[in-house]
């Protein structure tokens, strides 16, 4: 099981994620200030360092820069957090969550539709 990671460490790691699992340390800098965040270099580093000792990412030197690689995909962490989710909040009742959802109105018909035709669909030939 992943562990989990703060916010901010979780758009690090989404940087990472939409670079194809890999990024410098001016390319993340870059992607961060387009989105208007003002961290700095230390706080960066700091992020950083704790996804690489939590087992998220690891560090590899790429001459005298540093390249960051995620040990971890997207959807294995999202599968991961979403199996915690239902497990503390639903006891383990996908159902729950579900109904949670339409109930909240937060799955709209659209999103509704779709999810009952891939359930129909599963493990059928397309």
């Amino acid at each position: 099981m992943h562990q989990q990671v703060s916010d901010s460490e979780l758009t690090l790691m989404k940087i990472l994620w939409s670079a194809g699992g890999s990024a410098k340390y001016a390319a993340i800098m870059e992607e961060l200030e387009k989105s208007g965040n003002t961290w700095q270099k230390n706080t960066v580093i700091t992020l950083l360092s704790r996804l690489a000792d939590k087992g998220m990412l690891k560090t590899s030197k790429a001459g005298r820069r540093n390249e960051y690689i995620a040990l971890v995909t997207e959807a294995d962490y999202q599968s991961a957090q979403a199996r915690t989710l239902v497990s503390k909040l639903y006891s383990g009742s996908a159902k729950g969550l579900v109904a949670t959802l339409i109930q909240g109105e937060m799955l709209s018909e659209e999103e509704y539709r779709e999810l009952k035709r891939f359930w129909e669909s599963e493990g059928k030939e397309p």
